[in-house]
């Protein structure tokens, strides 16, 4: 029996959505991973709460009504924005859950465990976007690749490893061989000067123990200089012309109560290519 690989797009609907060039541009790089892809839109359910001066100030009923009414149609738009990137290219089904208001995030990092990985339209400016990319890196125990509005679907044969021989980052190299494309590349990427590092010339032992297996792998030492080290690994990525970074994430999921290490809030703030975080 054939594999298929699966991957997964959640999309809440309260109190906004992605942007449609996000999720345009997601759509179009789940081509790259050669899989069907599965997109969850999630509706909300707002409780009624009743108040003496509801009626008098406000109609709360109707206000929750409409709230609703525009998440349903705006799950509804969604699925049809998707299709419609999707075209005859890529196998797409869609479905609809309603969650109770503050739900969809737990619902989302659960359900993404049936799947493969996750394809996370990103958008910096939206918070429902970072806050379901946080939920499903850090809640969901899958691999997620946020990508953002700039991405272009492309073969992925060629992946840039972030290397510092810690567990996340063996968790992500693994991921990304999995996707790699038949007789592609890996750049095997450390950056010196950011922290200490537990042995000399990890990239060179990462990249010769890549090579024995059978992988074309070439170690790249950064120096990191003035730069954030999400930059320097984001700008060594795109010259050397990766198509995907696959990095370990350090940090736990809510932004209410949200850590993260230096590297994944970097990757955060300013994201400019594909990137598969592992947790």
């Amino acid at each position: 029996m054939l594999r298929t690989r699966i991957a997964y797009m959640p999309l809440a609907t309260y109190p906004e959505a992605v942007a449609d060039g996000s999720i345009q541009a997601a759509t179009a790089f789940a081509l790259s991973l050669e899989c069907r892809l599965h997109v969850t839109t999630f509706t909300v359910d707002i409780p009624q709460v009743s108040s003496a001066l509801s009626g008098l100030l406000l109609d709360v009923p109707g206000l929750v009504r409409a709230a609703e009414e525009k998440s349903k149609a705006e799950s509804h738009r969604l699925k049809e924005l998707v299709h419609e990137a999707a075209g005859s290219r890529l196998d797409v089904d869609s479905t609809t859950r309603e969650v109770v208001l503050g739900a969809a995030l737990d619902a989302a990092a659960a359900e993404a465990r049936y799947f493969d990985l996750s394809v996370l339209p990103w958008s910096g400016e939206t918070v429902a976007a970072q806050e379901m990319t946080q939920a499903i890196v850090f809640g969901s125990g899958r691999p997620a690749i946020l990508v953002p509005p700039s991405a272009r679907p492309a073969r992925l044969d060629h992946i840039a490893i972030a290397w510092d021989a810690s567990r996340v980052a063996a968790r992500a190299l693994g991921d990304a061989l999995s996707l790699l494309a038949e007789g592609g590349r890996l750049s095997v990427l450390t950056v010196q000067g950011e922290k200490p590092l537990g042995a000399p010339d990890l990239a060179g032992v990462l990249a010769a123990s890549l090579e024995k297996r059978g992988f074309n792998a070439t170690p790249l030492e950064i120096t990191l200089g003035e730069r954030p080290i999400a930059k320097a690994l984001q700008d060594t990525a795109l010259s050397e012309g990766a198509r995907v970074l696959a990095m370990g994430g350090f940090g736990h999921s809510r932004i209410r109560d949200f850590i993260l290490g230096g590297a994944t809030k970097g990757i955060f703030a300013d994201l400019r290519l594909p990137v598969l975080l592992a947790h």
